[in-house]
């Protein structure tokens, strides 16, 4: 596919990650995620509580709770439970990931990321680089 086109389908799939970040209840960071194999969404997410638990990420100071999912985490998990692989897939998401998450992109198999918005601590950025994993960001969706 010429960078172009790749672009383009790039800016589209941040975008849709965009809108599925809405729907989280979050009220400090709201985070979507994408993943996409073969030009077809597999999965998604957005961050939030675990399954079964109040949608309140944030305790009475503010701050997010401990448990709280992140959108990649979640996008990766439905992907366990299903009969696809994210091996050699491409995740957009919203914000770059955290080293945690970075841990389970890797493993996933996950070749590519691209992201919005940068996060405070690039140490998650940095460990993918160094795994092999192909990493942009686009902050220009029109």
């Amino acid at each position: 596919m010429s960078k172009k086109k790749q672009l383009k389908y790039d800016k589209a799939y941040l975008r849709i990650a965009r809108e599925w970040g809405k729907l989280s209840h979050c009220e400090r960071k709201q985070v979507g995620a994408v993943i996409v194999k073969d030009r077809m969404i597999i999965s998604d997410g957005f961050n939030g509580t675990p399954t079964g638990f109040e949608n309140y990420c944030e305790d009475e100071e503010g701050y997010t709770k401990w448990y709280v999912l992140h959108a990649e985490a979640n996008a990766i998990l439905k992907v366990a439970s299903s009969t696809q692989s994210c091996r050699d897939a491409t995740l957009y998401i919203t914000l770059s990931p955290c080293r945690e998450c970075s841990k389970l992109i890797h493993q996933a198999g996950i070749k590519r990321i691209v992201y919005f918005d940068k996060y405070k601590d690039d140490s998650g950025l940095a460990f993918l680089k160094k795994a092999g994993v192909e990493i942009e960001q686009i902050t220009d969706l029109d």
